[in-house]
């Protein structure tokens, strides 16, 4: 019964220990902020690595300023996570309603084109999403 609770409790800590993802941002365009949610503004060339947390039905607005102008309007694609699925209904299933989706690790702004792009990892092809005009509207209302 000891060893059943000590699994219990590892898939636990491993649950919680996964309720956020670390994201980098990049733009295609000079002086270029992205503002996401109520979190402060990023400056797409500091480099750094932000962490959001993680959500199963909860959104991801930006805002993207360049030389402080609001240029474009939308939500952040997220990833779906079968693995933290997988944790939740073998160790803890009302994780389920906090965590199944998170932030990919990388996206690429291009205001030009008002197009996000993402992806898992640093080798791999971008992907594109342009934002739906509902998206857009919603996303200034959010803000305004």
């Amino acid at each position: 019964m000891d060893k059943i609770r000590k699994m219990v409790m590892v898939g636990l800590l491993l649950t919680m220990s996964a309720c956020s993802a670390k994201t980098s941002f990049e733009a295609m365009q000079p002086n270029v902020t992205v503002k996401i949610n109520q979190f402060s503004p990023v400056n797409t060339n500091d480099k750094q690595r932000h962490k959001y947390k993680t959500t199963s039905f909860g959104q991801y607005r930006f805002v993207v300023y360049q030389d402080n102008e609001p240029q474009m309007y939308g939500l952040v694609p997220l990833k779906f996570n079968g693995g933290y699925l997988a944790a939740d209904i073998l160790f803890f299933a009302p994780a389920m309603f906090f965590n199944l989706r998170e932030t990919f690790p990388f996206y690429q702004f291009d205001i030009d084109q008002k197009v996000i792009r993402y992806k898992k990892k640093i080798d791999a092809p971008w992907i594109t999403y342009k934002p739906t005009e509902a998206e857009i509207n919603r996303t200034k209302q959010y803000y305004n």
